[in-house]
């Protein structure tokens, strides 16, 4: 029999939560591909269990094939610049480009870009991440500033037009900084690490764009040659 404070602390006391080192009825599952070591992620895009040397080996090779496949680095010596904002998705385009022009022979020089917006507490960190990461890669690192390519930084335009509808700005002002910036170092092309994410997030947003349009165009008028067109020919558009 218990005593009431033993009860009580009995409730009171976090429950035991199983691991799986301790748990033997969950069985570790082997890589799909060397079936030797154990898996460790799950590929989302056909649910394939990897180990990380298998994930890293196919990873890379799928990178190379996309760059082979349609010839995306066509002139050797070219020098091509990577959009780096030092979050996690230009730092692994970084890395693995610079790896796999070393393995492939590829003959392109890399620059890191990067773009400063002028938001005081904003890219300070980040861009200490690119400066780290250009040392490491051994790659020139070039950083152009909102001032530099339209005479304003973003505290500036917030100063003038408030805080509502600043990311409005911002966005435009972003999308161009990269071509201005590589066009000042006389760069013909940029990679970026747009993830799969990106490309669904944008697809999206253009189809919610193009819903509202559908809806306003019961109410206001359009041009004559959207007249005959049925909303569904907009959405599949």
């Amino acid at each position: 029999m218990m005593t009431q404070a033993q009860e009580t602390e009995q409730l009171h006391r976090p429950p035991i939560r199983k691991t799986a080192s301790s748990s033997t009825n969950i069985p570790s599952r082997l890589c799909a591909q060397c079936q030797t070591n154990r898996a460790l992620i799950i590929r989302p895009k056909n649910h394939q269990r990897l180990c990380k040397p298998c994930f890293l080996h196919t990873f890379e090779t799928e990178i190379h094939h996309t760059i082979t496949s349609s010839n995306l680095f066509p002139s050797r010596g070219e020098r091509i610049a990577i959009g780096a904002s030092g979050g996690k998705d230009s730092t692994v385009l970084a890395a693995v480009l610079k790896t796999l022009n070393e393995r492939y022979d590829y003959g392109v020089e890399f620059v890191l870009l990067s773009i400063d917006e002028g938001i005081k507490g904003y890219r300070d960190d980040s861009l200490e991440t690119v400066k780290r990461n250009a040392k490491q890669y051994g790659m020139e690192l070039v950083i152009v500033g909102y001032d530099e390519l339209y005479g304003w930084t973003m505290d500036q335009v917030v100063g003038q037009v408030g805080k509502k509808g600043n990311c409005t700005y911002c966005g435009v002002f972003r999308r161009q900084a990269l071509d201005r910036g590589a066009s000042r170092l006389d760069i013909r092309h940029v990679v970026t690490g747009h993830n799969a994410d990106d490309v669904a997030e944008t697809v999206i947003m253009n189809r919610m764009f193009l819903l509202s349009f559908v809806f306003e165009s019961h109410f206001l008028p359009c041009s004559p040659s959207l007249q005959y067109l049925p909303s569904s020919s907009y959405i599949r558009f």
